[in-house]
């Protein structure tokens, strides 16, 4: 992590939203980091602000971004952890107040947006992140290894599930069909494994899915399956869910030497949302879920050799977002890789719509 200079204190960030994002997943992890210290929470419920309020006792608490944003002198950094259809005027609030931001993901509904934001925080000279937390999964950090290595030969198919057992719908804003709330998996889950793909193969240059409406109540996408042709001819396959009552491998990659297959989900969301925090041995998990490299015979029934998986790293981000901000180093992800995400996106829900595929 990158620590903070002599005589410089550490970076002061404002934090918009604290339901599942902002307490599970952004607030523990800015709390983690050298550099960063978590100034203020921004939430109009009360039960969330004693919940921030207990786990960050020294936390100032404000209702409303209006707050926030009339003390933009006193912060260094705003996190926007808030609903979807919220990202948009809360980060362009934030530039034009003259601090970095990070957004969570989707950073906007359009790739148009996105790329109005990026060219907004350009003219500023200021930091606009997305916390695309999934590029530091142990699945995909291990998946990076092995390709590095060129473990696998030339990949020819990416499949990718994140998929879950959800047979009945928990309502809010994320299941919502309003357009306007930028819900259902596509956006959410799709949002990663989309960006998991381009990440590891490059642009796309075709785009077919079939998005569907599952469970009764459910207003938003819950079953939503995309084929992704890559410019490098690569073919992803994603698979996001929450009505798969037999979970797929979460990563099944096929190439010319050999194929790796992976079972089971990171463990950093289950270890954030049971209150635990970074520390050593974080990221690992049980060599009984680690996949196998192999050629030739399923995995289930013994074939390929067992390939220890790489410790996951959600911290890296924001040790890299500080670093950034002190140091002038890389932006972990940019708004402009999030707008080429979106293209696919988009395109993506137009296939569903018209039954075609779209190319890019």
């Amino acid at each position: 992590m990158t620590g903070t200079p002599p005589g410089n204190p550490p970076l002061r960030v404002g934090l918009v939203g604290y339901g599942l994002a902002g307490s599970v997943f952004h607030a523990p992890l800015i709390a983690a980091t050298e550099g960063l210290a978590l100034d203020t929470v921004v939430t109009s419920n009360p039960e969330r602000q004693q919940q921030a309020r207990a786990e960050f006792p020294e936390v100032r608490l404000a209702a409303t971004p209006d707050e926030l944003f009339d003390r933009a002198g006193e912060l260094d950094l705003v996190v926007v952890a808030s609903p979807n259809k919220t990202h948009v005027p809360l980060a362009t609030r934030a530039l034009e107040a003259g601090l970095p931001v990070v957004v969570d993901k989707p950073v906007a509904g359009t790739a148009a947006e996105a790329r109005a934001l990026a060219a907004l925080a350009e003219e500023r000279g200021l930091l606009l992140s997305v916390f695309q937390n999934r590029r530091w999964d142990n699945d995909f950090l291990t998946l990076r290894e092995l390709l590095a290595e060129d473990a696998l030969g030339e990949v020819w198919r990416f499949e990718s599930r994140f998929e879950r057992w959800r047979p009945k719908p928990k309502g809010g804003w994320r299941e919502s069909g309003d357009p306007a709330e930028i819900g259902g998996l596509l956006y959410d889950l799709g949002s990663h494994v989309v960006d998991q793909a381009l990440v590891l193969f490059g642009p796309v240059t075709q785009v077919y899915a079939e998005s569907v409406v599952r469970r009764a109540g459910a207003e938003a996408d819950d079953d939503t399956f995309l084929a992704l042709t890559h410019a490098k001819g690569v073919r992803s396959h994603l698979y996001v869910s929450s009505t798969a009552a037999q979970l797929g491998p979460r990563f099944r990659v096929l190439g010319s030497k050999a194929g790796y297959v992976k079972h089971g989900l990171d463990p950093q969301e289950a270890a954030l949302r049971e209150g635990k925090r970074p520390g050593p041995g974080w990221g690992e998990e049980a060599e009984s879920l680690w996949g196998r490299v192999g050629s030739g015979e399923s995995p289930l029934t013994g074939g390929g050799q067992v390939t220890a998986t790489v410790a996951g790293d959600y911290p890296a981000y924001y040790a890299a977002v500080a670093k950034a901000l002190r140091e002038g180093g890389p932006n972990p992800v940019t708004a402009l890789e999030a707008a080429a995400a979106l293209d696919v996106l988009e395109a993506a829900r137009r296939s569903a719509r018209d039954g075609a595929v779209v190319s890019l």
